[in-house]
């Protein structure tokens, strides 16, 4: 008899392979409130990765991480005409507190521009005082009709910048940054995911901003997943909350602004970019583990080796752990570890001992080869070079799917027929535009972003030969 998949196929039903995926892994579980979740370790673990390879990044763009209240008074939100329109309907407030009613009732975080720029506002005097460059690593709260773990929660993590500065082109330049050197660098260089570059239309823009740059990663099902956003702001909110600065001639003006942010969103793209009907596989440069090191049976000698092991490959900068826990089937903890997504196993039995030789299984190929126990220095030399390669693979892959995945359309039908089959579409903004974007609608078909001709992130919307890129979308 066959023995049963442990995860549902992709190919049978791909949103509960996600869900399997999720819970065998063990990466997270609903909360008890409809559209939380509670991360547990290994899916934490994947999270700081992110956070400290994002966090070193943003800090190398020169902001600095702070932090600011998770309850925002709900007057703030009022100034500013389209962000409280926009942000409403996903809005949690608070009308009491202490067994008391409040005076004022007050919003759970969705985002922090209006309480940043209530602070901004004091802080910034003069001139010499820009660019002010912030960051904060926070949970934020918009409730959501339709969770989904990791993808859509009504409560997740993130990290969020805010930026004011004495020019619009600082300001734009700033946040193109962002977009480009932080958070594409990371999600190409460590998420190993090949993400589209480009520029929001008008309806699709953040409730407040003049110009939305988005980065859009295709999905093993061939949706699109927003996976980080960087927004020019111009004066918007400096008007609403007189943000302004002493220039150098001595006049009060108005900073220009930024806000920027990721999630645990990134996670959701994580596994469903890269995933497979047997469990994760995880990028070798994010993995919090990157070499497993197993005993198979319990012998004094295996667990001799396999600690012996381990300490080599640390010792070589590589994040190795052992597994020693032979009162768990051998059997169940290869599968726990390929769910995992782990990208190499080393199995050390005491017939590998006999032999001189162990086993390296390799999770993102496939595969497995004979390592030799008598060169552990040569093992430990090597396997850096190997996580490279599957490193690489994972992005080639990336790259493939998008490029098979994408066509070339020139009318509505072919854009909603594309999406539908399971690709993006590339149209010309000029042969689409706002009246058929909302179209699109009517299919749970949106444009995910406008690019130039060549790729490249168009300067304005209504550039010459801007092409709008159309997929459905998580």
């Amino acid at each position: 008899m066959a023995k049963a998949p442990v995860l549902t196929p992709r190919a049978v039903d791909y949103p509960r392979w996600y869900q399997d995926l999720i819970a065998k892994a063990e990466l997270a579980d609903n909360g008890p409130v409809r559209g939380t979740m509670v991360i547990r370790p290994y899916g934490y673990g994947l999270w700081e990765r992110m956070q400290q390879e994002m966090d070193a990044r943003i800090k190398e763009a020169g902001a600095r991480n702070a932090y600011f209240p998770l309850f925002i008074p709900q007057s703030y939100l009022t100034r500013e005409a389209e962000h409280v329109e926009g942000f409403a309907p996903e809005l949690a407030v608070v009308t009491h507190g202490g067994g008391k009613e409040l005076e004022e009732p007050v919003v759970v975080r969705p985002t922090s521009e209006t309480i940043v720029n209530e602070y901004f506002s004091k802080w910034v005097q003069s001139y010499r005082d820009l660019p002010l460059l912030i960051n904060q690593w926070a949970n934020v709260v918009r409730w959501e009709m339709r969770p989904r773990v990791f993808l859509r929660t009504t409560e997740f993590l993130w990290q969020e910048g805010h930026t004011a500065h004495a020019t619009y082109e600082d300001a734009r330049d700033y946040a193109a940054h962002i977009h480009r050197r932080v958070y594409a660098d990371f999600m190409t260089d460590v998420l190993a995911m090949d993400v589209l570059l480009g520029r929001k239309t008008a309806s699709e823009r953040f409730a407040g901003a003049i110009n939305t740059l988005t980065l859009e990663g295709m999905m093993g099902d061939g949706k699109a997943l927003q996976m980080g956003t960087s927004h020019e702001l111009g004066q918007n909110f400096a008007k609403a909350f007189d943000t302004r600065y002493l220039s150098r001639d001595g006049g009060r003006e108005l900073v220009w602004q930024t806000s920027w942010g990721s999630s645990t969103r990134m996670v959701g793209g994580l596994i469903m970019s890269h995933g497979d009907d047997n469990g994760l596989r995880v990028p070798p440069r994010l993995a919090p583990v990157q070499v497993v090191v197993l005993a198979i049976r319990e012998d004094e000698a295996v667990l001799a080796k396999v600690h012996e092991i381990g300490d080599r490959l640390k010792a070589a900068g590589v994040r190795a752990e052992v597994d020693d826990r032979t009162d768990t089937p051998f059997g169940r903890r290869a599968v726990d570890w390929e769910l995992k997504g782990v990208p190499l196993r080393v199995e050390v039995g005491p017939r590998d001992l006999e032999s001189g030789t162990a086993v390296l299984a390799r999770r993102i190929p496939g595969g497995k080869e004979p390592v030799a126990l008598d060169a552990l220095d040569a093992l430990a030399a090597r396997v850096p070079g190997i996580l490279q390669e599957d490193q690489a693979l994972l992005l080639r892959q990336s790259r493939e799917r998008r490029a098979a995945r994408t066509a070339d359309v020139s009318t509505v039908g072919a854009a909603v027929e594309a999406a539908l089959a399971g690709g993006w579409a590339r149209i010309p903004w000029a042969d689409l535009g706002e009246e058929d974007e909302a179209a699109l609608a009517e299919h749970a078909v949106t444009v995910r972003c406008l690019v130039a001709e060549d790729g490249s992130v168009p300067d304005s919307d209504d550039a010459p030969g801007n092409v709008a890129v159309v997929a459905r979308a998580y």
